[in-house]
């Protein structure tokens, strides 16, 4: 385990150093520590503190959340198709960005559409974790989960036809479509202490997944409390993804194929899986920023486009080779 985290968090931090070298104009290596460390033209500068770190960084958090998040929640519901939009959280969060949004509230303050996102996803982590506490079935959860996202992206689809303007429509379609183009230290500031707390109640509650794996009655046998166990990984993966979700809106399945494609190397152990694939999935958000910046199109490609374009296949790969085996 030491080693596959070595390696990915050695190249998480090679792609953030490439992605602040990239972009319509490339910069040498030697110009971007030159403005890392303050010793260069305040241009350079300017596009690497001000422009390319904030938007590498927020990339780099949110797929690590969503990879973390993905791998928890597949090891509470012992469902390798299993992520973070599975309970509802991310389709919450964004529905509440875009309400404020069509009510145009976002321009009273910075904060607010964060704040509503944030809210979003707290609002279905508690609605979650009632059901988690109230019933003993996974399979209740996730038909709660998918009734929350349902619901949620009827009630977006709504707004955005009922949207006032055509600036109104284009600021909800870039919400759900995820980017995190302009995105600010204070952006980031902001959404870390929520991601903090989800990341640190999942990690809290790794042990109790590695039982899991067992089934629940040996889980039980060993003294684990399944309800507590689920309640943790709902509420730290809700308030991880809640905050991955005001930072840069709806993106998909990064807590599905990081989990996946690590496993192999870390002999299927749900406790040991947590913090690699959140690096994994840190790696892969930051490179398909990367992607994002520097592929010939007459306008930016957003983000959640390009990270299901790579997800998706890898979604129905894992799932054909469940239902071959």
């Amino acid at each position: 385990m030491n080693r596959v985290v070595a390696i990915l968090l050695a190249s998480l931090v090679g792609a953030l150093v490439l992605s602040v070298a990239l972009g319509s104009v490339p910069l040498p290596l030697d110009r971007v520590l030159g403005a890392l460390a303050f010793q260069s033209s305040q241009g350079d500068q300017l596009v690497v503190w001000q422009i390319r770190l904030p938007r590498a960084l927020a990339a780099g958090f949110v797929g690590a959340a969503l990879g973390m998040s993905g791998a928890a929640l597949q090891g509470l519901l012992r469902n390798p198709l299993a992520e973070p939009g599975i309970l509802g959280v991310s389709a919450t969060a964004a529905l509440f960005a875009t309400f404020v949004l069509y009510f145009g509230l976002a321009t009273a303050g910075p904060l607010v559409l964060p704040l509503a996102a944030v809210a979003g996803a707290l609002i279905a982590t508690l609605l979650v974790a009632l059901a988690a506490i109230r019933t003993r079935s996974v399979v209740t959860l996730i038909l709660i989960g998918v009734g929350l996202s349902s619901f949620s992206a009827a009630i977006m689809a709504l707004l955005m036809n009922l949207a006032p303007n055509p600036f109104s429509l284009a600021d909800m379609v870039n919400w759900m479509l995820g980017t995190v183009d302009n995105r600010s230290f204070d952006d980031l500031l902001f959404a870390l202490p929520f991601m903090a707390i989800g990341v640190a109640i999942l990690l809290a509650s790794r042990r109790g997944l590695s039982a899991l794996a067992l089934g629940d009655e040996a889980a039980e046998g060993m003294g684990l409390d399944l309800q507590r166990q689920r309640l943790a990984v709902i509420v730290g993966a809700g308030l991880a993804t809640g905050a991955a979700v005001a930072l840069a809106g709806a993106i998909g399945f990064v807590g599905i194929v990081a989990p996946h494609l690590v496993r192999p190397f870390l002999r299927y152990d749900p406790a040991r899986l947590l913090v690699p694939s959140a690096l994994l999935g840190g790696l892969i958000l930051v490179f398909a920023d990367i992607g994002v910046r520097v592929l010939p199109t007459d306008s930016e490609l957003k983000l959640g486009v390009v990270a299901s374009l790579l997800g998706a296949p890898v979604f129905i790969w894992i799932a054909a080779r469940r239902r071959l085996a």
